[in-house]
């Protein structure tokens, strides 16, 4: 665990083979932790299929609604949470889920040597930060997957979409194995 910012940031690399379960339970662990009995679980899936390397969180709503997940998720192939939108996503989760516990998840930009990782913190994420957007700051806890390196010109084109699926797929199957809907 790291500490930046104040912020507890745990980071997985995705092709680890303990991954998985270190991803799951350490989510699990957190949520725990944080979210009171009584409130929802929602899943907030920032990007847009329109960008390679940002379209994790969409292909990760589609996944979690098309597999059954009984949480509320917002963002998904079909109606995505993007920069032009998500003022007033946010402001709709809050008035039809005023107490929500929210995971936010979106795409991230980081060190070359953790492409592939993904991290899970406490605490708001700030969505589009890394390409210099100043968007609402949302979520509880946020998971982000390092799509590619902040270093990269055209970073958000430029990224493989092996990488965002190998990404979504660990982040898809750590929450199922973490069984939130128990919670």
């Amino acid at each position: 665990m790291k500490n930046i910012n104040n912020r507890n940031v745990l980071y997985f690399d995705s092709q680890c083979p303990h991954a998985l379960n270190s991803f799951s339970e350490s989510l699990r662990n957190l949520i725990n932790s944080r979210k009171k009995k009584n409130q929802e679980l929602i899943f907030l899936c920032i990007g847009t299929d329109k960008v390679m390397g940002d379209c994790l969180g969409p292909i990760l709503g589609y996944r979690l609604k098309r597999n059954g997940c009984k949480e509320n998720i917002y963002g998904d192939l079909d109606f995505p949470v993007h920069a032009q939108n998500i003022k007033t996503v946010v402001k709709d989760i809050k008035k039809k889920h005023p107490r929500a516990f929210v995971i936010a998840i979106d795409a991230s930009l980081g060190l070359k040597s953790h492409v592939g990782f993904i991290t899970l913190g406490t605490g708001a994420l700030y969505p589009g930060a890394g390409v210099g957007k100043e968007l609402p700051k949302v979520g509880n806890v946020y998971i982000t997957g390092i799509v590619n390196s902040s270093s990269t010109q055209d970073f958000f084109d430029n990224t493989r979409l092996n990488i965002v699926m190998n990404l979504a797929d660990t982040i898809y199957e750590g929450i199922t194995k973490a069984e939130l809907e128990s919670l």
